[in-house]
């Protein structure tokens, strides 16, 4: 990894962490408050926002390693492009109120201009066979960029866990990457993005002082997934190396939109019918937290690896990894069928 890589690490990690420390002051000043009511995980109030400064500081740092020549332009306009309107969109949703139709709306065409600006989705290995999916691998990737950005919004309902998630997602995604590829773009945007999270991630962490808000959890699910997509052109396996280290948030996220569209529920409204949730009210923010975190370090990032150096396995590694996760989403989640939510 490059030193002006690092050096635009840190950077990214003291901008986001004094930046969170401005929004912080700002939302208290201009009332961005989340006041607690029946469908919160949080019991007093607490100003909301702070993903501002991620998208900032992350922003920031493609920008400049743009400008350095690390990042080539197509993905700079891919993240800069897309994850902007996503952020605008859900700073706007912070502040007041919108539409779930805009905001699709937004995500949508974010996500169309993504899937435009990289040629699409890159050929994916499977078994011992490339498969160029062709437009239907667009319309794949359409889909899973708007699907991602959704879940780190869904999944960002206690103290920490959507911001630490973004650190190791990021951090290790782009770390395998650059080992398995040997190139650098894609592991740059990744460390920045990750650096950033860490630097909010100490504001954010259980007992929170600040909430990332929908302009940072947008912004990361659409960053992480542009990120995904981009590595596959320079390894067929590599998104499966992503949905691997991503997977404890998606296993969660569609079990619990299968199980609400099976009740009949609107989809689109607040809810705290996650596994995560529900085990946080059981135990606490920070166990729970804590508890996805060492998922990651001990099972799903091993398991990366193996699916990154065993290319033929990946593909059925990630199939087994979101069977098993989406089992125990299950069966964590069982407190869901009793009527207390």
């Amino acid at each position: 990894m490059s030193f002006r890589v690092y050096v635009a690490g840190i950077a990214a990690f003291a901008c986001s962490w004094a930046l969170t420390w401005w929004v912080r002051k700002f939302a208290i000043r201009h009332r961005m408050i989340d006041t607690p009511n029946i469908r919160s995980s949080h019991s007093t109030p607490v100003p909301r926002g702070g993903g501002l400064a991620v998208v900032v500081a992350s922003s920031a740092s493609v920008a400049a390693l743009t400008a350095v020549g690390i990042l080539d332009a197509r993905l700079a306009l891919a993240i800069l492009g897309g994850g902007l309107p996503v952020a605008w969109i859900g700073f706007k949703d912070d502040r007041g109120s919108v539409s779930a139709r805009l905001r699709l709306c937004v995500h949508a065409l974010a996500a169309v201009w993504t899937m435009y600006v990289l040629g699409g989705l890159p050929p994916l290995q499977v078994g011992e066979r490339i498969f160029d999916l062709g437009v239907a691998g667009d319309v794949l990737g359409t889909l899973a960029i708007v699907w991602t950005l959704n879940l780190f919004n869904f999944m960002d309902g206690i103290d920490g866990i959507a911001a630490s998630e973004a650190v190791i997602v990021a951090g290790f995604g782009g770390g395998i990457c650059a080992v398995i590829s040997g190139t650098l773009a894609v592991p740059a945007g990744s460390l920045t993005l990750a650096a950033a999270s860490a630097g909010f991630l100490l504001w954010n962490w259980p007992a929170a002082k600040i909430f990332m808000g929908d302009v940072g959890s947008g912004y990361l699910g659409f960053e992480i997934a542009v990120l995904a997509i981009a590595s596959g052109r320079d390894s067929p396996v590599a998104p499966f190396v992503w949905l691997i280290l991503g997977a404890v948030f998606f296993a969660d996220s569609l079990v619990t939109l299968i199980r609400r569209l099976a009740r009949g529920e609107r989809i689109y409204e607040a809810h705290r019918s996650h596994a995560y949730q529900v085990l946080a009210r059981r135990w606490s923010h920070r166990t729970v937290t804590i508890a996805v975190i060492l998922t990651n370090l001990l099972v799903l990032i091993p398991l990366a690896w193996t699916a990154a150096t065993h290319p033929a396995w990946a593909a059925a590694i990630t199939g087994s990894v979101l069977v098993v996760l989406a089992v125990a989403v299950l069966v964590l989640g069982k407190e869901r069928d009793n009527g207390q939510l």
